[in-house]
């Protein structure tokens, strides 16, 4: 009762939420200028959280507290303009208002009659994005925590129509004697596409690859004879070149035998919603599934992934264990639960429909280009001082060596890491290692592109005069 009462106070009063929203805006404000990655010292504090579990309740201001002396600083700057390490992306700040008051609402957005607002605008978002990509009307959407569940869910509902064209009920029969599917992808896909594949259970021995060109992109040449068994994966944006696999061709040739495309495009398939980018996805259209993040190119808040499927049968039976068409009890309201393998999920589409309401056509257009003229920004300023970048710029990824030797670009790497001035990551591309720099914040501008460049200039010419 003492603690109920308590919570109650702590309810009434606001002073909580008024703390936490001054500790917020002291970390924004000083995101800019504060080092990318956290200092040794803000890393080694992190065991101020070390300890055995409380026998009795703590104090609500002091958790705050402590939350923001150690915690803030070990936080990456990622919304600061200078991170580049992962296609994390930044944060528009409206999305960031939209998330705080859904925090309060505290929606579970299982069922219409569970959260009505969230059902509607799940449906808006729905309707606009397929106006924005271009997608065909039959498309669903299902909203879930990222690309690599949109993946599992795409890969699910294709598993479900093929196995129906071939006479094989897969819900109820499952794996155990099932005629055998093909899965065609890329040489160079995403490990989330492998990892769904696995989980899937189609086994990864049995996957058919194609040997990409020197940009990443499947090489057209190279595709197998398609036919009514195939699951083929495409790429919008390779994780390390950003290129784009030939949509129109393949999907194409997909599509006259009976066979699934699904792309992956966690971060480039928002080119499609652009008018100076949308070549790079001619032919998108013509696939089955998609698969999407918000919280990437789109910087909405994290936790933010979208399936899109033409095929709203397989999906919903797929997902809900069914052999047949499932219709919600609730009539003709949405049910978000029917298109995502969760029930519980908090109310993630309000981000998406604010950031869209808030951008427009217009404004995805003028973000998704930004993030593309700072990458070809930040190449053009590293070839000028001799780094070697190694791919087309098509997109926001930018792969470079400033030396042939992978130990000395491993080690300016690590200096450019440890500069705090701005972090980027390390892959590996045709055999040789390189710095991997993703452009995904609307909060990156030209000076940033151009102080980011100097600590890789810096960094090189400290390692390479030691």
């Amino acid at each position: 009762m003492a603690l109920r009462k308590q919570m109650h106070a702590e309810q009434q009063l606001k002073a909580l939420y008024e703390q936490a929203q001054s500790y917020a805006f002291e970390y924004a404000d000083g995101a800019a200028e504060r080092t990318v990655f956290p200092a040794p010292e803000a890393i080694a504090d992190l065991d101020q959280f070390i300890e055995d579990m409380p026998n009795s309740g703590g104090d609500a201001t002091s958790i705050l507290q402590q939350l923001h002396r150690y915690g803030s600083p070990a936080s990456v700057a990622q919304t600061g303009g200078r991170y580049f390490g992962f296609v994390n992306g930044g944060i528009i700040p409206v999305t960031l208002a939209t998330k705080w008051l859904t925090d309060f609402w505290d929606q579970n957005t299982a069922l219409q009659v569970m959260s009505p607002i969230t059902s509607k605008l799940e449906e808006v978002c729905e309707r606009w994005l397929k106006q924005l990509l271009g997608l065909p009307q039959t498309t669903v959407a299902g909203f879930v925590s990222g690309t690599s569940s949109a993946i599992f869910c795409g890969l699910a509902a294709a598993r479900l129509r093929i196995y129906k064209n071939l006479n094989w009920h897969f819900n109820q029969q499952g794996h155990n004697g099932a005629p055998p599917i093909r899965i065609i992808t890329g040489r160079d896909t995403h490990g989330a596409v492998v990892k769904a594949i696995a989980l899937l259970g189609f086994g990864l021995d049995n996957i058919e690859w194609v040997e990409g060109d020197e940009q990443g992109r499947i090489d057209r040449g190279q595709m197998p004879e398609l036919d009514a068994s195939c699951i083929v994966i495409l790429q919008a944006g390779n994780v390390n070149s950003g290129a784009f696999d030939p949509f129109d061709e393949i999907c194409d040739n997909a599509n006259d035998v009976g066979a699934w495309v699904h792309i992956d495009g966690a971060f480039g398939l928002w080119a499609g919603g652009t008018e100076r980018l949308k070549h790079l996805t001619k032919g998108m259209e013509k696939a089955h599934s998609w698969s999407v993040d918000g919280h990437k190119t789109l910087n909405t808040p994290y936790d933010n992934g979208i399936l899109l499927c033409r095929d709203k049968e397989a999906l919903i039976t797929a997902l809900q264990a069914s052999g047949a068409y499932l219709t919600s009890s609730y009539g003709e309201q949405r049910d978000g639960m029917m298109y995502t393998p969760e029930m519980s999920r908090r109310a993630r589409a309000v981000e998406l429909w604010a950031a869209l309401k808030y951008l427009g056509k217009s404004g995805v257009d003028e973000l998704v280009y930004g993030l593309h003229q700072r990458a070809v920004q930040f190449a053009d300023e590293l070839k000028q001082a001799n780094f070697t970048v190694h791919n087309d710029v098509v997109f926001n990824q930018v792969i470079v060596s400033p030396s042939d030797d992978d130990n000395i670009t491993q080690s300016i790497l690590e200096q450019i890491q440890a500069s705090g001035e701005c972090w980027a990551g390390s892959s590996v591309w045709k055999g040789k290692k390189v710095i991997r720099i993703s452009v995904c914040s609307w909060v990156t501008s030209d000076q940033d592109i151009s102080r980011s460049a100097q600590a890789f200039i810096k960094a090189r010419d400290f390692i390479c005069t030691k």
